[in-house]
């Protein structure tokens, strides 16, 4: 595998994610900012941030596959999420854990998590894109 995913020692552990990845992989993948929308282009889960965020977790899993990649080839996350409060934590984390279970995989890769006022549609609660490396 491409990328080695580690908590180095005089970090802190974070079960949600590792803060350091290292990637040996020679093929780059940049993944657009994946928001809540189906193959349609139909928003899914409209007001609701778990549902929104466990769909931005299977399209960048669909995605990834159209490449022949994994979330196991993610080198990092960023996740956008308009008005943010530390107090959506459990929804954000509701909504990747839902994912993941649908994916059949744990996505821990470095991630960075920024509040933003506003995302390209209203009713698009979170964006998140993706950097995979791959052999």
């Amino acid at each position: 595998m491409a990328i080695t995913l580690v908590n180095p020692g005089g970090l802190p552990e974070i079960d949600a994610y590792r803060q350091v990845s290292i990637a040996t992989g020679t093929k780059q993948v940049f993944i657009a900012g994946q928001v809540a929308w189906d193959a349609d282009g139909v928003t899914v889960g409209e007001g609701d941030l778990a549902a929104q965020v466990e769909q931005c977790y299977l399209n960048i899993g669909t995605a990834l596959a159209h490449v022949g990649a994994s979330f196991h080839d993610v080198a990092k996350l960023t996740v956008y999420v308009v008005d943010w409060t530390p107090d959506q934590m459990p929804l954000l984390l509701e909504g990747i854990t839902r994912a993941a279970t649908k994916l059949g995989v744990t996505p821990v890769p470095p991630g960075t998590l920024l509040g933003v006022a506003a995302l390209d549609v209203p009713e698009h609660l979170v964006e998140i894109e993706a950097t995979a490396v791959m052999d």
